[in-house]
């Protein structure tokens, strides 16, 4: 079939047309994915015609979905509508588990940037009472402890249990007392453990909280169940419900542990009547 000189483009005007890089055109030849019409009998330039605008459509349309080029290069002779559709249909699938991953990830960053904000505007040592925004959580088992035994091997079964429940473990993680007593009793020895996220049924109510801020290695409050229940008890205050531990500043962000600073806090009711001043946090 003959084709007529006005109907040919070299290789930069289709590519001026189609937006597809000169380099993608090459690398399409090469694999034989989509080849020019025909080359330049004098100097071997590609030539393509303005019948490929079109044809070119089905490389573009599912390149643009990340279907890979050898998938398309596989489908591209003997494609029919129920392949395509078999096709779109598996991808759509592999689509659905990356935007789930994107979600997870995005959860971690907003959760991480919230808590190391908190955590570089605290001062270590102060305690006072807080207004505290709901912290979305999800609960795990409670914890089982050996005669002498610290928190890293319960630590460790919660993050198997919350994998295997398809939680993110890559979330922060805090530790529950179910009261200031048994806080006071075994401060590194949580009930329960609790990741922080998003999507979690569970939360830390909003309201207003005795918070005391702690530095030191995991587990290590330094006084700080002692000093919050004196502080309560000194300003009319009665702890009620669960303590909450949230290390703001960890090994994520900082090299010694030393420097590693926990938020405490748990929920107080004023004895008498007398009112108090609270902070945003």
């Amino acid at each position: 079939m003959t084709i007529k000189q006005e109907n040919l483009l070299t290789i930069k005007g289709f590519s001026a047309l189609t937006g597809i890089e000169e380099s993608a055109l090459r690398y399409w030849d090469q694999i034989g994915l989509f080849r020019p019409a025909m080359r330049h009998e004098d100097n071997n330039y590609r030539l393509y015609t303005l019948e490929q605008l079109v044809a070119v459509d089905f490389i573009t349309v599912l390149s643009s979905l990340r279907l890979p080029l050898k998938t398309i290069c596989d489908v591209r002779k003997d494609r029919d509508p129920y392949k395509i559709l078999s096709l779109l249909q598996q991808h759509k699938f592999k689509i659905d588990r990356e935007l789930t991953r994107l979600q997870e990830i995005y959860s971690t960053i907003h959760t991480l940037e919230c808590i190391i904000r908190q955590g570089v505007e605290a001062v270590p040592g102060e305690i006072g009472i807080r207004h505290l925004d709901e912290m979305p959580i999800i609960m795990g088992p409670k914890n089982t402890y050996g005669e002498g035994e610290l928190f890293y091997r319960a630590l460790k079964d919660y993050y198997r249990q919350a994998k295997n429940n398809r939680v993110n473990i890559y979330n922060p993680t805090g530790g529950y007392h179910t009261s200031m007593e048994l806080f006071i009793e075994a401060p590194a020895l949580p009930q329960y453990f609790f990741s922080i996220d998003l999507t979690g049924s569970g939360s830390r109510p909003a309201g207003d909280y005795l918070v005391g801020y702690v530095q030191g290695d995991y587990g290590q409050m330094g006084g700080m169940p002692q000093k919050m229940a004196a502080w309560a008890r000194e300003n009319d205050l009665e702890c009620e419900g669960p303590v909450y531990v949230v290390y703001l500043l960890d090994d994520i962000c900082v090299p010694n542990p030393a420097q590693y600073l926990a938020q405490v806090s748990v929920r107080v009711r004023k004895i008498n009547k007398n009112t108090w001043h609270t902070v945003s946090g």
